[in-house]
């Protein structure tokens, strides 16, 4: 199997902390895969963010002396960002997989590719340049559903990013390589779909958005089936 060959490399969503996806590690780690977990918190604080995100990532991967093939994979509002983060790194890169997020839109910005409504509702909520933590978007917690210790070290860990962030072009990249998509919650199950239609190994998890922190072991075995297929 593949999972067997690579090293698989886990990002988690600028909007949140390497606890969302500490679990998944571990699960993938306890079954023999080799994985680097990359911390990515501190480069989300200034503007320009996706200049930040991609210098900080290429260093972490660098810094870990890993060596390649690498399997990418982006949880949410790290997915978009996944073709950038494979051409800031210098070694070889088997294959990105987007968990539960949006599919990459090269030079355009988060607010350029969602709802209106809801671009008008974070907006409304940004103070002194600053979004709210991502959990404090929404009127239901998101985080009710991770085990309580957890949940604390998830929302310590959520920064409060810059509203420039959001109005930031994403990378122009383009990446021809192997894709997958693991799918989590039905919110994201029209970029699934277009995944399968692209021809891409899809998984799907009937579970929520952040079922990497409480279902690893469900989420690492659909994680493995997707690269396994790259």
């Amino acid at each position: 199997m593949i999972t067997s060959m690579v090293t698989v490399v886990l990002m988690h969503s600028p909007f949140l902390g390497p606890s969302s996806m500490r679990p998944l590690a571990d699960e993938l780690a306890s079954d023999g895969v080799a994985v680097l977990l990359v911390d990515l918190q501190m480069t989300v604080n200034e503007a320009p963010v996706h200049q930040r995100l991609m210098g900080a990532f290429a260093d972490a991967v660098d810094d870990s002396g890993v060596s390649g093939p690498l399997v990418l994979v982006g949880h949410s509002g790290a997915g978009p960002l996944l073709p950038g983060f494979a051409d800031a790194l210098e070694m070889d890169v088997a294959g990105l997989v987007f968990l539960d997020s949006d599919l990459p839109t090269p030079g355009r910005s988060w607010r350029d590719t969602v709802d209106p409504g809801l671009v008008s509702q974070v907006k409304a909520s940004v103070r002194d340049g600053r979004l709210p933590r991502w959990d404090r978007w929404f009127d239901s917690d998101p985080l009710r559903l991770v085990p309580a210790g957890l949940r604390e070290e998830m929302r310590d860990e959520a920064p409060e990013v810059p509203w420039e962030f959001l109005k930031e072009q994403r990378p122009v990249v383009e990446w021809s390589g192997p894709c997958g998509y693991v799918l989590l919650s039905s919110f994201y199950e029209d970029a699934a779909a277009k995944a399968e239609k692209l021809g891409w190994a899809v998984e799907r998890v009937e579970s929520h958005h952040l079922a990497a922190a409480t279902s690893p072991s469900a989420v690492a075995a659909a994680l493995k089936a997707v690269v396994s297929r790259l």
